[in-house]
């Protein structure tokens, strides 16, 4: 095994996906490293969300090739990949509404034996403990995301795949997670982040992929993004 191959979390390699007869994605290709944090930029429609459900088995049928951690899991179902590290946070966040939050928290099993403690999540997130016995409807958007991510963190999940978690929230809230986002970074997680928002995505990222009708488009470094300004805005529209 090389060296960059060792450093490689995860591989797509000519990804295809299904939904029924629809064919989303068209032969994704693209690479994430330990301890990185990539983000999945595009217009709506495009297939990020798609790319994040696939690596997951969470489409109706792909193809190709999908590598966890030097594994190849694109036959295998969603409770395995899970259970080499991968932590999905769906852009509806699945909060159960009438359970508490600590109750939300510890609801799914313990994935590796790396998931945080309640007091490390409580530390990262001092919302989710003051709020730690409401019940989900009684959270607010903010907080809501934050026991998204808070919970796969505590299932033990090292590679994160955060799907638009900046939608619709007050840009106080953006900051705080941009915050929380960098803590884990520093921490040695891994991040595949699909986003809109380009200024959250790019302050963040070490590199960016646009995803456009199912293929990726562009690789952009973060020291790149001033002298392609100009094509992430023909691709972007921003």
């Amino acid at each position: 095994m090389s060296e960059s191959t060792a450093l490689e979390y995860l591989r797509v390699t000519d990804l295809h996906a299904f939904y029924g007869e629809s064919h989303i994605l068209h032969g994704i290709d693209f690479t994430v490293y330990r301890g990185e944090l990539v983000t999945l930029l595009g217009r709506n429609g495009a297939g990020r969300t798609t790319t994040l459900k696939s690596i997951l088995g969470l489409v109706g049928r792909r193809n190709g090739s999908i590598m966890v951690n030097g594994r190849e899991v694109i036959q295998w179902p969603t409770h395995r990949i899970a259970r080499l590290g991968v932590g999905y946070c769906p852009e509806e966040r699945g909060i159960f509404s009438s359970l508490t939050t600590e109750e939300n928290l510890t609801l799914p099993p313990r994935l590796t034996s790396e998931g945080m403690s309640l007091d490390e999540i409580y530390s990262m997130f001092p919302n989710l403990k003051e709020r730690r016995r409401s019940q989900g409807t009684r959270l607010s958007g903010g907080e809501q995301q934050m026991l998204a991510m808070a919970r796969i963190l505590h299932t033990g999940a090292r590679l994160l795949l955060l799907d638009e978690i900046s939608e619709g929230l007050a840009p106080v809230i953006v900051q705080k997670l941009s915050e929380v986002i960098l803590r884990l970074k520093d921490r040695g997680f891994t991040i595949v982040l699909v986003e809109q928002n380009f200024r959250f995505a790019s302050t963040l990222a070490d590199r960016m992929y646009v995803v456009e009708r199912g293929r990726i488009a562009a690789e952009v470094r973060k020291d790149e993004i001033n002298e392609k300004q100009q094509l992430l805005e023909e691709l972007l529209g921003i």
